[in-house]
């Protein structure tokens, strides 16, 4: 199947589809319930080119994880020239912007987003706390909603205004998931120094994020609501080609899977980290590839191509 969408997608150089069969590894590793949804819910020719963005976003992310701010910002200025290099070159000897560079060729307009997303990247080596929801959305806004763009741009409608409420329903969809992401992740980023509930509420909770207790689960309750109301509000899948429906349907059911994860730790997620319930993830994807079955009755779900 996957050599299939490599065919699809046009990558018949042996060494590029080494490189994306890479990226595929490492893009299943990256978000095992999203990967699950894009394998079996996209058409198979934009497969590859969302495991390219998400392989490099995740790279990216890696690189620039890890160490002090300054060799933070320092790993960050050398993965920018390198990533420009490849794109002047069209070129690299790195799989992850082979496959970038490819994939920008044929939908030029992951090459912006990967402009803005690596601009975006300032802020996340920069910060250290979230003050409060208004840093939060500049947080969402000039980093989060790039990294979304560049899978997403892939299938945004073609007209303008259909295209400018498909934008604002993904700025939306990722503000709720970097709130969701925040909660998740709330004892591993403690233990960082970069905690990103914002601070204020914290404060307004007299919270300790530490240890379990009454004052965190108001605090993650709240938190939850902000991210439920967000999520309430995305209206996504008919704005896509019907191809792409089931997709959206399947990405926006994951969040919400993890927001009721997030829900039933409450307090306990001072010690131990959450994500969705694999079977009701599961069960999820099997019924959206059951619906884009019968819609298209005799055609399996790697035979759908195009928009």
């Amino acid at each position: 199947m996957w050599k299939r969408a490599l065919d699809r997608a046009g990558v018949r150089e042996p060494r590029l589809r080494r490189d994306y069969t890479e990226q595929q590894r490492a893009a299943r590793r990256y978000r095992t319930a999203e990967y699950a949804a894009a394998r079996l819910l996209l058409p198979a020719a934009l497969l590859p080119h969302v495991v390219a963005a998400v392989a490099f976003m995740h790279d990216t992310d890696d690189r620039i994880d890890r160490g002090t701010p300054d060799e933070r910002a320092a790993a960050l200025a050398e993965w920018d020239r390198l990533v420009r290099k490849a794109f002047a070159e069209g070129d690299s000897g790195l799989p992850v912007l082979r496959c970038l560079v490819r994939t920008s060729e044929r939908h030029p307009d992951v090459r912006t987003y990967v402009e803005e997303f690596l601009r975006g990247c300032a802020r996340e080596v920069a910060w250290r706390t979230i003050a409060d929801d208004e840093e939060l959305e500049r947080y969402v806004r000039e980093y989060s909603l790039p990294a979304l763009m560049l899978t997403a741009c892939l299938f945004a409608p073609d007209d303008g205004a259909a295209r400018a409420a498909f934008t604002d329903g993904c700025h939306r969809l990722i503000r709720a998931m970097q709130r969701i992401d925040f909660l998740e992740d709330l004892p591993e980023d403690v233990r960082a120094g970069r905690a990103g509930v914002p601070a204020d509420a914290v404060a307004r909770h007299g919270a300790d994020l530490t240890r379990p207790g009454p004052a965190l689960g108001r605090l993650v309750e709240e938190q939850a609501d902000r991210a439920a109301a967000d999520l309430a509000s995305v209206s996504l899948t008919g704005l896509v080609a019907p191809s792409y429906r089931p997709f959206v349907r399947a990405l926006v059911g994951v969040q919400h899977l993890r927001l009721g994860a997030v829900r039933r730790a409450g307090a306990s997620l001072a010690t131990r980290t959450s994500g969705p319930p694999a079977p009701a993830a599961a069960a999820l994807l099997l019924r959206e590839t059951a619906a884009r079955v019968r819609r298209a009755p005799g055609v399996g779900p790697w035979r759908v191509s195009g928009k």
